[in-house]
């Protein structure tokens, strides 16, 4: 064989040899993933696992093809800005954004990064995306429609607590979407009879200090609305609820798993598989604002009967059958 075709043939085997170690090695890139929580890693990290747990079912190993950095907001929103600037500055592949308030901070930073988020409330009100089936922005991810779950609530409560008709509600002002929260607690509260006191608030140290008037005022039940800043310090509120032999009724789990007496809401186990599936269809390709925001329709009712207990509440039994968890 002539040298000149020899040395053809060799490095056209090569190349075929090269082929699939290049192959393996695009398919092998680490995948840069930022994740933002509104507390602290004791609190938030063990409350999303979930979602760790779907991506590595879909293939995503930590530390081989794919690379998480956690970052947390210390339930200080004075962190917030701060944190989003962080993780934008980083250039990921995307940002999970564990709360809506971290995943609107974000996006005032970056138009081009995918931004998965989870929330509580209606992410168009929100400013989240420009509509649920075609997101639009560089974001998209799960909801729990509002309108589906205060009137359950509230019903809860009288089940609860079938004497009280004056309840009390902390509402963000700075969360995504509570103005349209609040509007809707409000209409429902006064369609099934009960007088609701609301209390807004921008700075954490308002909610003990409400805490403490709705004592006096012998409302033995509040509400506490979708919020970074109270999700994320979540202990601090239930210790004051507690001082002042209230029972708070919640919108996730891991506020019962901290003291709440009850909580009605998404499931966020499922919520957060969901978010899974979506942030892997975007790092293999997909664009963010083509991908429909999904509402989350499994529902989970926690109880906590320890607290329950502490505040001389009577749990009904069906309430407590019918619960999804039951701490005691």
């Amino acid at each position: 064989m002539p040298a000149m075709k020899r040395r053809t043939l060799l490095g056209a085997l090569g190349l075929a040899a090269a082929l699939p170690r290049f192959a393996m090695a695009q398919s092998e890139r680490q995948m840069q993933v930022i994740v933002l929580f509104s507390g602290d890693s004791v609190e938030d990290e063990p409350a999303t696992r979930s979602f760790f747990d779907q991506m590595r079912r879909l293939g995503w190993i930590e530390d081989r093809n794919i690379v998480y950095e956690r970052l947390y907001g210390k339930g200080m929103r004075a962190y917030l800005e701060g944190m989003a600037r962080s993780a934008v500055s980083r250039t990921p592949d995307l940002i999970f954004a564990s709360v809506a308030s971290i995943a609107l901070a974000v996006l005032e930073e970056t138009d081009s990064i995918p931004v998965v988020f989870m929330t509580s409330s209606d992410p168009v009100a929100g400013g989240l995306v420009t509509s649920l089936a075609r997101p639009g922005r560089n974001a998209t991810g799960t909801f729990q429609p509002p309108g589906d779950v205060a009137p359950k609530r509230l019903e809860l409560i009288r089940e609860v607590l079938p004497h009280s008709t004056r309840i009390g509600a902390v509402f963000d002002r700075r969360a995504a979407g509570i103005q349209q929260q609040k509007e809707l607690y409000q209409a429902t509260a006064a369609r099934m009879g009960f007088d609701l006191h609301a209390v807004d608030f921008t700075n954490f140290e308002v909610v003990p200090k409400a805490l403490a008037r709705f004592r006096k005022d012998k409302i033995a039940a509040v509400l506490v609305a979708g919020s970074l800043t109270l999700f994320a310090r979540r202990r601090e509120v239930v210790n004051a609820a507690m001082r002042n032999s209230i029972m708070l009724l919640t919108t996730r789990a891991e506020w019962v798993e901290s003291g709440a007496v009850l909580s009605y809401g998404a499931e966020v186990a499922e919520a957060l598989r969901r978010c899974a599936k979506i942030s892997d269809r975007i790092l293999k390709g997909a664009p963010a604002g083509l991908i429909p925001v999904e509402e989350v329709t499994k529902f989970e009712l926690a109880v906590n009967l320890r607290s329950a207990q502490a505040l001389a509440v009577d749990i009904p039994k069906p309430v407590i059958e019918r619960a999804d968890r039951v701490l005691k």
